[in-house]
This record gives structure tokens, sequence and C-alpha cells, in this order.
């Protein structure tokens, strides 16, 4: 495996992103295997975040896009990683290339790169990466997590990553409306896969909310038609905020809420499971200038990774739970302290999370 380790240093295409400790790229020709591993921080312990696969075929340059990515969401990784009370820091891999097309071949020379780092990062599944292929990786390292309960896993790590959103939203109401009840608001779902369709669920069994969504898969909204046929579908963004919801929840990829959109929602609250949900920093600044209260996806979100972190240290899910449900009561705390300090939700997660790192440090 060609293996090209780049440290504490800006190398374009990623010169905006600065602060992490290890850039790892590798590329296996034998297998076609092409990953980045971005970690960020090993300040409160290894760095653990998921590993997505994609094409990244809607960019004009798939490879600038993956390394982007990696860098990114590493960072998001060690705020989230603190805000949970975990001890690890941040790290996050991309395996460009598609997903529906990977090989067990790919996913063991994969297995063997997360090896070579000796523990500093462990991995999830995420984005395009299944249950099944993380217990393909875990066949040539110890330091992957997300696996199977026949494999010493904890399962699909969106169970608790829906959890945790729903605990934020919560909160987040309770922040909004004096009450922490979602029944008979208005919820706008984008993305309705393995944490938006389980958070549905949450939305409408445990709340008695009202669900509107959007999603481009056919199966997805089929099986969430088949669970919840009063859940309305829209075959656009544009249909679905014309409905007026309470809240918007995304979902999906990241960077979705831009500027442009933050200017025109007439949304009161913001709270979803993708990762890195604001386009550029001045939209947290604009929702909150607008009223619209925007709950951190790295604050809320971090369900699932407490549930891989588990699998190191017992795989017992009910305590794992037990934590997520914690979201509520830190959500709130961070509401709080943007209120007390006079700054947005998204500065006073990340001044916590920075306080708790520099404590470790």
């Amino acid at each position: 495996m060609d293996l090209a380790q780049i440290t504490n240093g800006p190398v374009n295409p990623w010169s905006e992103f600065n602060g992490h400790e290890e850039v790892v790229v590798a590329s296996d020709p034998a297998t076609g295997l092409k990953s980045v591993i971005a970690i960020h921080s090993t300040a409160l312990g290894p760095a653990l975040g998921g590993t997505r696969m994609s094409s990244y075929s809607d960019s004009p340059d798939p490879h600038a896009a993956a390394y982007s990515d990696a860098l990114r969401l590493a960072r998001a990784m060690s705020l989230k990683n603190s805000l949970a009370g975990l001890p690890h820091g941040g790290g996050k891999a991309v395996l460009l290339g598609d997903p529906h097309n990977k090989s067990r071949e790919q996913l063991l020379a994969y297995g063997d790169l997360i090896d070579s780092l000796g523990g500093k990062y462990v991995t999830a599944g995420d984005v395009g990466m299944q249950v099944a292929d993380m217990d393909t990786v875990g066949e040539r390292s110890r330091w992957v997590t997300g696996r199977s309960p026949e494999n010493g896993g904890v399962g699909d790590s969106g169970i608790l990553t829906a959890v945790g959103v729903w605990q934020g939203m919560k909160a987040a109401a309770q922040f909004t409306y004096d009450t922490p009840s979602l029944a008979d608001r208005l919820v706008a779902v984008v993305g309705v896969g393995k944490v938006g369709g389980r958070l549905i669920n949450h939305l409408i069994t445990e709340e008695g909310a009202r669900i509107v969504a959007v999603d481009p898969s056919a199966h997805a909204r089929a099986q969430i038609e088949k669970d919840f046929p009063e859940v309305e579908f829209v075959d656009s963004v544009q249909e679905m905020l014309a409905s007026n919801p309470d809240v918007l929840s995304p979902n999906a990829m990241g960077g979705y809420i831009t500027a442009e959109l933050a200017r025109e929602l007439s949304v009161t609250l913001i709270c979803g499971g993708a990762n890195n949900q604001l386009a550029s920093p001045e939209v947290g600044q604009i929702l909150a200038e607008r009223g619209i209260l925007y709950a951190p996806d790295f604050l809320v979100n971090c369900g699932g990774v407490i549930q891989v972190a588990e699998e190191l240290v017992g795989a017992n899910v009910e305590r794992a739970r037990a934590k997520v449900m914690g979201v509520f009561g830190t959500t709130t705390t961070v509401l709080e302290r943007a209120v007390a300090e006079g700054i947005t939700p998204v500065a006073a997660a990340e001044s916590e999370a920075w306080a708790r790192i520099a404590a470790a440090s």
C-alpha cells in the first residue's frame, strides 16, 4: 500500500483547515482503495469518528471534496466527542468510491490501514458504510466499531443517533416554546434514512408530532409510508417549507443550511442529525438574528458515537442509551450559555467543547 503521512502542515486543497494533528492519505492500486484519514485531536484520547464512502461525483474535483470532508468532519468529531463526555478525540475517514460497488478486498485493505495507525484512530460506520462492511474491516483491525452484535458490536449507530436528536429537539423546544413537548408541532424532516426514519418514529409514537418529509430514495420513502402512513411526503424542499413547519430537521448530507436558505426560512427551530448542517460560519449568525434557534449538530447527534464507543468498554447498549438521554441536559446548558453570553448556540457549544479539550490538554 502506498502510504503518505502529512503532519502539522497546510496542504492544498485543505489550507483553510488547520489544527489537525495528522492526515493520512493512502491508495492501494491492487484493490482500488483510495482513502484519507484526518485525525484532528487526541487530547481526550484516541480519535474516534466514522468512515464514509462516496464518489463525490457532483464535485469538479472529487479528491479535494473527499479531503475537505474528512478534515471538516474530523474537527466536528473533536467537538462532538468532547460534548458527549467521551474519552476520545476527533477523527474521520473518507473512502473515495461508489458505496454500492465496494469490494471485500478494498475493505480488508482499509482494515490494514486502520491497524497501521496503532489505535490512535478508532473508526465506525458512516454514510455509505453498512454494519456488514464494518465487520469486514474489523477482520484486520481491533480499532473498528459499529460492527454486528455477532461480532462483538452494538449494531447500527443510527439507533442512538436518532435518540440524541430527539432529546436535543425536546430541549430546544423547551427553550423555544416553554415546553419540551412536540405534540402537534409540524416537523419537516429532510432525509428519512437510518437516522431520519428512526427520528420520525420517536416524533410520532412518543411525541405526537406531525411530519412532512422529503427524500429522493423511493425505498426509504416506501418504508416510512408502510410504518407511518400519516407522514406527508412532498417532492421538493420548497414544497416542504411551503407547508409552514415549526421545526426543520436536516438528516442527510451536510451544508444544507445555506445563507440564502437561512434568510428565507420561517421555522422557529432547526434540529437534525446531519453533520455540518451550516454551509458556512455566517449562517449561524443569520439564523440567530432572525430568531431561529439552531441546535448545533455536533451537540445533538452524538448518540451514534456514544453507541459505538460503548463497544470498546463492554457493548452495553442500555448503558449507552442512558448516556444519550443526557443530550437533553447538555443542550439545555449550551442554550442557556448562549443567552447568558450573548453568543450563538454554535459559539456556545464550541466554547464548551474547547474548554473540556483544553482542560484535558
